[in-house]
């Protein structure tokens, strides 16, 4: 069983607090390339069909009504929800093409809308994509899997949270990222503790099983009090899960973020203050770290299934289910089948193109290599279970890890002097202070990560 204790040890995060992958894959999405074509796809769907498993299916809805100026999604901003319609078209006819690829006795465990924001859809919208995917893809009827939707909860009316629960989804996230009017204000994102906690409680008279509670730290204005004091509101409510990010402000690749006054930006000892004083109220109430900005109550699945060893990592984050293969529809999407990472398109126009020649709009991936393969399993046990055996490594992979690793056991060492980690002849065990640090452990196995600029990923902490 796994010690799921944290340290927050300042000096040590300052020390080692530098830019690098959140490790959704590895390799990361910047290395996947355009010269991974449709029918390299295809293939890997034959291979992957001859192993058979369950699916995960992830539907991108890009449409936002107003724009968060930290929002760094890839997202359409639009007042007119005519835009919707073509999208829709589009979605449901990849939907039909990528469902004739699968085996239809494949059954979907998990599924998940996100964007954007999912309920810009209107109901019909909705109830048509669900139908549509019914149609081409085994979806559960007895409530077992895990079907979850992204909620912005302005965009919601007395019926919606009820039609989703009918249209069996029974995971919900919430977005709030702060509740501080001032805050709010300077992010273009004005949204009140009771039109909030109202989807919340509707959720779960509806039945939802789970409740996730969105929270941006590193936002201008944010003090350690402001930020507290919105915690301390959304604890009153209980939600199942927390999701604490850390909000990285990159002006020069994201233009929403030009909105912000780079004057009103806390400082990173700041930064590290909210998240430190965070960290203790989630604590104190109970919630157990699971890594990688997220917290979750005892007898969550994912803290379940972490203390067991057995938490897995993809693009849509932290899950309980390592076997799926990830299908993603919608542009920008990304996918996991097989061994291969695969993305589409990501503008409409190209996507529409694509569709409208009954064409996956597949346009760049990458096929895993035995030693991106390797790596992959080290990173997901390191970030997921915060430790590693290096004989269950040597038996799935036939090496002799002291000898194929040895420079990266080197680069370890100053680590275990710092106290993040004891390193011993069998394995890796991240102790409480390195799990605040664990992307920095990761990064030690990352191949690609020498030849990046650095810019191109936010801050670990």
């Amino acid at each position: 069983m796994i010690d799921q204790a944290i340290k927050f040890d300042v000096e040590l995060i300052n020390r080692y607090d530098k830019a690098g992958p959140r490790y959704t894959s590895y390799p990361t999405a910047l290395e996947l390339h355009d010269g991974y074509t449709e029918a390299n796809y295809r293939q890997e769907i034959i291979k992957s069909n001859a192993l058979g498993g369950p699916l995960s299916l992830y539907f991108h809805i890009p449409f936002c009504d107003t724009v968060c100026y930290y929002c760094a999604c890839n997202k359409i901003v639009t007042k007119n929800r005519q835009h919707a319609e073509p999208y829709l078209a589009n979605l449901l006819k990849e939907i039909s093409l990528q469902g004739r690829l699968f085996a239809a006795n494949r059954e979907v465990r998990q599924l998940h809308w996100g964007g954007g924001t999912p309920t810009f859809l209107n109901a019909q919208q909705m109830q048509k994509l669900m139908a549509t995917t019914r149609q081409y893809f085994s979806l559960k009827d007895d409530d077992t899997g895990e079907y979850s939707i992204e909620i912005d909860p302005r965009e919601t009316n007395s019926e919606t949270i009820k039609q989703l629960r009918d249209l069996g989804f029974n995971r919900i996230s919430l977005g709030v990222q702060d509740f501080d009017p001032a805050v709010q204000k300077t992010v273009n994102r004005l949204q009140s503790e009771a039109q909030t906690f109202a989807v919340l409680e509707q959720a779960r008279a509806e039945g939802f099983r789970s409740t996730n509670i969105d929270l941006i730290y590193g936002l201008p204005l944010q003090t350690v009090d402001s930020f507290s004091k919105t915690l301390d509101k959304v604890l009153k409510v209980s939600p199942d899960r927390f999701s604490i990010f850390n909000y990285a402000h990159m002006p020069a690749r994201f233009k929403t973020q030009r909105q912000i006054n780079d004057a009103d930006m806390p400082t990173a000892d700041v930064k590290l203050d909210i998240l430190q004083r965070a960290s203790q109220q989630l604590a104190e109430a109970g919630y157990i770290y699971i890594g990688m900005d997220h917290f979750a109550k005892p007898d969550d699945e994912l803290a379940i299934a972490q203390k067991k060893g057995k938490l897995y990592r993809n693009f849509q984050g932290y899950s309980s289910h390592s076997d799926c293969d990830l299908i993603g529809f919608g542009v920008t999407s990304i996918g996991r089948v097989g061994d291969v990472y695969s993305q589409n398109v990501k503008d409409l126009e190209s996507y529409n193109q694509l569709l409208n020649q009954d064409k996956l709009p597949v346009y760049k991936g990458i096929q895993l290599n035995a030693d991106d393969k390797l790596r992959a399993a080290i990173i997901t046990q390191l970030i997921c279970n915060f430790n590693l055996e290096f004989l269950q490594i040597e038996q799935s992979f036939s090496i002799i890890f002291a000898e194929y690793f040895g420079e990266e056991l080197e680069m370890l060492l100053p680590m275990q002097t710092d106290g993040l980690l004891i390193l011993t002849e069998t394995g890796v065990e991240v102790l409480a202070a390195g799990r605040f640090l664990i992307r920095n452990i990761c990064m030690v196995f990352d191949k690609y990560l020498a030849q990046k600029h650095q810019q191109q990923f936010s801050k670990v902490i």
